[in-house]
């Protein structure tokens, strides 16, 4: 009876070590796994007539951080090669960055807005909201006519110039208004989708000079750049959410202006960095555009890219 009895004993005694570990390893990996899944948001970040050459003379800690955290190009151009007669200035190169496609699409050809087609090709939080009905899009700028005429399906558009008084003096304090307000939202409103522009390095390489050699555009950037720290800070905060960061402008600069620069390499070329957990690390070997932030920015939010929007730009340094 009892050697009949021991091989059953001895295969009980075994089954509770054994069910316990297996179950807490399962419930160990599910943890695991659900940790790993953040919210994704994403930010633009657009700096105004700032030329990378400069951003390298400077010293900007954080735009280093953000290359570092992802992929850059130094020489990301604001024109494509279908077309290339809209002026080199604001109006068009924002109108691209913001929607994707070129000039001849929006019909963006200066700062004067005439006959835009933002109902055609609309600002990417359009495409946002298509997916996600319920997130919260914000756009904060000190450069109004992004505010008046680009900017659609944002829970939150504000444009924070003040008026009178030196030009970039105010540009820089709209800038730091920006900032705060971006904070702000960033933990009330926690957006999906964020739009930042900052004006007061175009204003004052208009004021210097745009040169890696002006020591007033330096600085401009180097003031910029601890707004971004600022801003980097309050998003690294958010640790249940994954961020992915597009930074960008809308062209270089040559003397104190920056028209008519459609064959000078200093104008034409603006810069892209997209860094995050998201991005491929290191620097792009391929041409990259301006009108490549939108894509990037819906891939990686999931949006799936429809044919039919005729975007120019594509996804472009995502993992």
């Amino acid at each position: 009876m009892e050697t009949s009895r021991s091989p059953v004993r001895c295969l009980w005694s075994h089954r509770p070590m054994r069910i316990p570990f297996l179950f807490a390893f399962v419930l160990l990996t599910a943890a695991s796994s659900f940790a790993a899944e953040k919210e994704k948001h994403v930010l633009l970040l657009g700096i105004d007539g700032c030329r990378f050459d400069a951003v390298q003379k400077a010293k900007t800690p954080n735009l280093d951080r953000l290359v570092a955290g992802g992929i850059y190009s130094p020489s990301a151009l604001i024109l494509g090669d279908r077309y290339r007669k809209n002026d080199t200035i604001s109006g068009p190169g924002w109108g691209s960055i913001n929607t994707g496609v070129w000039a001849d699409k929006h019909n963006v050809q200066g700062n004067e807005f005439k006959e835009p087609r933002f109902d055609k090709y609309p600002h990417f939080f359009h495409y946002v909201k298509q997916a996600y009905p319920d997130a919260k899009t914000v756009s904060i700028v000190d450069w109004d006519p992004i505010a008046k005429y680009i900017v659609s399906d944002a829970d939150v558009s504000l444009s924070t110039k003040e008026e009178g008084g030196d030009v970039v003096a105010s540009y820089a304090k709209g800038d730091e208004k920006s900032t705060a307000e971006a904070i702000r939202l960033i933990q009330e409103l926690q957006p999906k989708a964020m739009m930042l522009y900052l004006g007061q390095v175009d204003e004052t390489g208009h004021a210097h000079g745009f040169h890696p050699s002006v020591p007033q555009y330096v600085a401009a950037i180097e003031t910029v750049d601890g707004l971004v720290g600022q801003v980097l800070d309050a998003i690294n905060k958010r640790t249940d959410e994954e961020w992915l960061i597009v930074v960008t402008s809308d062209h270089g600069g040559e003397g104190r202006g920056h028209g008519g620069g459609h064959d000078n390499p200093n104008i034409l070329h603006s810069f892209l960095i997209v860094s995050g957990e998201g991005a491929q690390k290191g620097k792009f070997d391929t041409q990259v555009y301006i009108v490549d932030a939108v894509p990037t920015l819906l891939t990686y939010l999931g949006v799936k890219l429809d044919d039919a929007w005729q975007l120019d730009g594509h996804a472009v340094g995502l993992k």
